[in-house]
C-alpha cells in the first residue's frame, strides 16, 4: 500500500516509493529507495522535502498515514473548486495558431542565439529580445491557449531554449489573467525569458546529468541563478523587474529554495509565481533522464507542493490561468469514452471540447467525433469528465488528435 507521510515520520527501515517534489529537486538517483540509515533522513531533510510517499509492503508502515487514492482524491475536490470559472472570450483558436507558431520558433532562435552570444562574450541585446516578447504578449491576449498549447510540444534536444519560451509564454498569461498592467506584462515575459540564462555557465555534462547529482555538480547548478543575475544586471535596457524574476524563480514559500533562501513574503510576487511556472513546464517536458508528467498530472503536484513550497493562493489562480483539463489532456467520460481535450469550454474550464477517440467498453479505438461537454450540461444523458487518464495506457498519442490544431 502507497502512503503519504512526512518527513518528521520517516524512519530507518521505510521504503520510499517517491519524493513528493520535483525530480530534479531531490539528491538521490532512483526515485524510489530504501531508508538505511539516519544519514539518509539527515539528506532528506536537507534538500527541503516535507513529504515523501512510502510503500509499506516493502518497508515499514504508519498506521494512520492517509493513502495515495485518498490523497489524490481529496486534492482533486481542491482543484476543482478552485477551476469553476468561465473561460475567456477569444478570437479562434486555429486563427491564432498560424501566428502563434511563428512567434514560438522566433522566440526559441532568439533565446538559442543569445546563449550563444553570451558563451563567446558578447551582451545580450535587448533589440532582440523586447520585440518577441511584445509578440508573444499580443497573442496571448487574443488567445492564450495557442501558445500555451504549442509549449507542450517539446524535443529534448532544444529543451534549454524552448523551457525559456514555455515559462516566458505561462507567466504573460499568468500576468494577464490577474489583471497586471501590460507595461508590467512586457518587463515580466524580458525576465522569463532570460530566467535561466545562467545555465551557459552549467557544463551541459551536468544539466543532462541522469539520476542524483553530486553536493558539488548541484552547487553548480544552483549557481545558474546567480550567474544569471549577474549576466541581466550587465544588460544595457533591461529592467529591475525583469532581473527580479529571473533572480528569484528556484525560490521557495517555505525558505528551502535557493540562492538566498527566501521565505513567504521575502519573495516578491512575481517571483512566487515564477517558481510555480517554471517547476509546472519542467515536470510537464520530456528530459534525457525522465518522462514528463501528463499536464493534468502536473497540476495536482502543484497543488499539493502547495502546502509548503508554493503561495498556496497564487497556484489556485494558476490553475484557473491554465485551466483544470489543459490543451492535450486525455480524459475519461462518465460514458466510458475516452477522449483528448482540444479546446476549454464555452462555459466553463470544467467542461472543455473533447475529441472522443477510444471506448473502453468495447475496448476499441472509434471515430474521432468532437464534443463541447458546456453544451450537453443539463441536458438528459449529458456526458460529463470523471477523471484523468494516462494517454500511453490506452495507445493513445494526443498529439495525433491534434494535429489539425498544433
Amino acid at each position: 500500500m502507497i502512503k503519504k507521510v512526512n518527513v518528521d515520520q520517516i524512519k530507518v527501515g521505510m521504503f520510499i516509493h517517491s519524493f513528493d517534489c520535483g525530480w530534479l529537486e531531490h539528491p538521490f538517483f532512483n526515485t524510489s529507495v530504501k531508508v538505511k540509515n539516519d544519514k539518509m533522513i539527515e539528506k532528506i531533510v536537507k534538500h527541503g522535502i516535507r513529504e515523501v510517499y512510502i510503500d509499506t509492503e516493502r518497508g515499514l508502515d504508519v498506521v494512520d498515514a492517509p493513502v495515495e487514492e485518498e490523497v489524490k482524491k481529496e486534492i482533486n475536490i481542491e482543484i476543482s473548486k478552485a477551476a469553476e470559472t468561465k473561460a475567456a472570450e477569444n478570437i479562434p483558436l486555429q486563427e491564432e495558431l498560424i501566428r502563434a507558431r511563428k512567434i514560438k520558433d522566433n522566440a526559441k532562435q532568439i533565446v538559442k542565439d543569445i546563449m550563444e552570444d553570451i558563451r563567446i562574450g558578447r551582451q545580450i541585446e535587448m533589440e532582440k529580445i523586447d520585440p518577441i516578447v511584445e509578440k508573444m504578449a499580443d497573442s496571448i491576449f487574443r488567445n492564450k491557449d495557442a501558445l500555451m498549447s504549442l509549449g507542450k510540444i517539446k524535443h529534448m534536444d532544444d529543451y534549454t531554449f524552448l523551457h525559456s519560451v514555455s515559462v516566458c509564454v505561462f507567466m504573460i498569461s499568468f500576468c494577464k489573467s490577474l489583471g497586471f498592467d501590460r507595461s508590467l506584462i512586457n518587463k515580466v515575459g524580458v525576465g522569463a525569458l532570460l530566467h535561466d540564462i545562467g545555465k551557459v555557465n552549467v557544463p551541459i555534462e551536468i544539466l543532462n546529468k541522469s539520476g542524483g547529482l553530486t553536493d558539488e555538480e548541484f552547487a553548480k547548478v544552483k549557481d545558474h541563478v546567480v550567474q544569471g543575475s549577474l549576466i541581466l544586471s550587465q544588460t544595457q535596457g533591461i529592467s529591475d523587474t525583469s532581473i527580479l524574476v529571473a533572480a528569484q524563480h528556484h525560490e521557495r514559500f517555505d525558505g528551502s529554495g535557493y540562492p538566498n533562501g527566501l521565505k513567504g513574503s521575502e519573495i516578491s510576487k512575481l517571483g512566487q509565481m515564477a517558481a510555480i511556472v517554471d517547476v509546472y513546464d519542467a515536470i510537464t517536458s520530456d528530459r534525457c533522464y525522465h518522462k514528463g508528467m501528463e499536464s493534468s498530472e502536473a497540476i495536482r503536484k502543484i497543488f499539493e507542493w502547495s502546502k509548503y513550497h508554493f503561495n498556496q493562493d497564487l497556484v489556485q489562480k494558476y490553475i484557473q490561468c491554465v485551466g483544470i483539463y489543459p490543451i492535450g489532456a486525455t480524459v475519461r467520460l462518465e460514458s466510458g469514452l475516452l477522449g483528448v481535450v482540444i479546446e476549454p469550454g464555452t462555459e466553463s474550464l470544467l467542461r472543455p471540447i473533447i475529441r472522443v477517440v477510444y471506448n473502453t467498453k468495447k475496448e476499441r479505438f472509434t471515430t474521432p467525433e468532437d464534443i463541447d461537454l458546456s453544451k450537453t450540461l443539463g441536458k438528459g444523458g449529458g456526458d460529463k469528465i470523471v477523471g484523468y487518464e494516462q494517454p500511453e495506457r490506452w495507445n493513445i498519442d494526443p498529439y495525433r488528435y491534434l494535429e489539425a490544431y498544433l
